[in-house]
């Protein structure tokens, strides 16, 4: 049955190239077979294979041969890659004298299963089907964890990502070793992150991995009022969703934002650990300054106030609300903001000028200095408050204000 599944998955992926030309001694493993007997089709397909011997030779030739893209990965481990438009195919020296040594070097069970396409063969020495089929996630072994700590993390990672179970004596042996996971460099420690973020099950066991100390280096400023806040920023999103603007970004953006410190600097601080982009730490940080502000309103903001605020965080405003929403602000004082910002045509959320500094320069002789952009945000303000509504009643306006300054 497994064979058949995977024979089947493989015949529908949009390979160019016949599987059948790889040399007899090739296997299909890892995360490929795992993804083949669950059927999970991916786009663009990345297809992982070891060999025991001329990986480098082996890519390079199929890349020659279909005129693909070729790079080699790692050449000391003998990695190379061949790129098709459609997905890229991975070739890895096998590790250890045989293939089963390689597989018992792996993660998960799930994830140490073998198929050769040319004799149909199945290689699984660690129960790795039968986990697949009881939907659990069970470590190869504590050293296999140790060799790589990502993988403490990655577990929790690929639960979130396939709804699976992580085996009790795993999830033990995965906290013992929690505090490994401060060796790891920040950008793979970040990218797992991101996973679990937007995966279906990500706050689920997003909350066991802090329970079970993963994060205490990284972000240390989690608590319980934390953790508790996550599953009001999935429905936050969910409803934010419902207006059309729902992206990945908001998740990773949204959960880093309740997660993180509460002071900026502080808060600042961890992200850059972290390695994230100084546009997401921005963002982040913004979300964090901004928040108490929503968090205190009991009435509406005037427009004069609603456009200064709009400029500080039109660019995070997704974010912001969805924080707002999760920590109680009420919906109805936000609503009026809201629609705003979903109104391109709007003029305090999106503002359209009237007038340039360089019209004011030249059609009332003013010198260029502070007071260009001061008389600017005043005729952005009087057109946003219906009182100027054409370039020359800007102009007009300006002149009046210019005159008292």
């Amino acid at each position: 049955m497994a064979v058949k599944q995977i024979k089947s998955y493989l015949s529908k992926l949009n390979i160019s190239w016949n599987l059948n030309q790889l040399p007899a001694t090739a296997y299909l493993v890892g995360g490929s077979v795992r993804d083949a007997l669950l059927q999970r089709y991916k786009t663009p397909f990345d297809l992982d294979f070891v060999l025991p011997d001329k990986t480098i030779e082996t890519a390079k030739e199929i890349a020659n041969k279909y005129d693909a893209g070729f790079v080699v990965l790692d050449r000391e481990r003998e990695i190379a890659r061949v790129v098709f438009p459609e997905g890229t195919l991975d070739f890895a020296r096998q590790e250890g004298a045989s293939l089963a040594t390689d597989l018992k070097r792996r993660d998960f069970t799930i994830n140490a299963i073998a198929f050769n396409s040319k004799s149909g063969q199945l290689v699984d020495p660690l129960g790795g089907v039968a986990d697949l089929k009881r939907k659990t996630l069970r470590m190869v072994s504590a050293n296999n964890l140790e060799d790589d700590p990502l993988r403490l993390l990655r577990a929790y990672r690929q639960a979130a990502q396939l709804d699976f179970t992580v085996e009790e004596k795993t999830q033990q042996a995965i906290s013992d070793r929690a505090y490994l996971l401060a060796t790891i460099a920040a950008e793979r420690v970040q990218a797992e992150l991101n996973y679990i973020f937007i995966a279906k099950q990500g706050n689920k066991w997003l909350v066991t991995a802090i329970e079970n100390g993963l994060l205490k280096f990284w972000l240390p400023s989690i608590d319980a009022n934390k953790i508790n806040e996550l599953d009001k920023v999935e429905k936050a999103i969910v409803f934010w969703s419902t207006l059309g603007l729902n992206t990945p970004e908001i998740y990773i953006l949204s959960k880093l934002a309740t997660l993180v410190a509460t002071k900026v600097s502080a808060a600042e601080i961890e992200l850059t650990q972290l390695k994230y982009s100084r546009f997401q730490i921005k963002a982040i940080t913004k979300t964090v300054k901004h928040l108490p502000q929503l968090q205190t309103m009991t009435d509406t903001m005037s427009l004069r106030e609603q456009y200064f605020w709009f400029l500080e965080v039109k660019e995070i405003f997704p974010v912001l609300i969805v924080r707002a929403i999760a920590t109680g602000v009420e919906l109805e004082l936000l609503k009026p903001l809201i629609e705003r910002y979903l109104n391109p045509a709007d003029l305090v959320a999106h503002p359209q000028p009237l007038v340039t500094g360089n019209d004011l320069i030249e059609k009332l002789n003013l010198k260029p200095s502070a007071i260009i952009g001061k008389l600017l945000t005043e005729i952005q303000i009087a057109q946003i408050e219906s009182k100027i509504s054409t370039p020359q009643q800007a102009l007009e306006f300006a002149a009046s204000l210019s005159i008292e300054h």
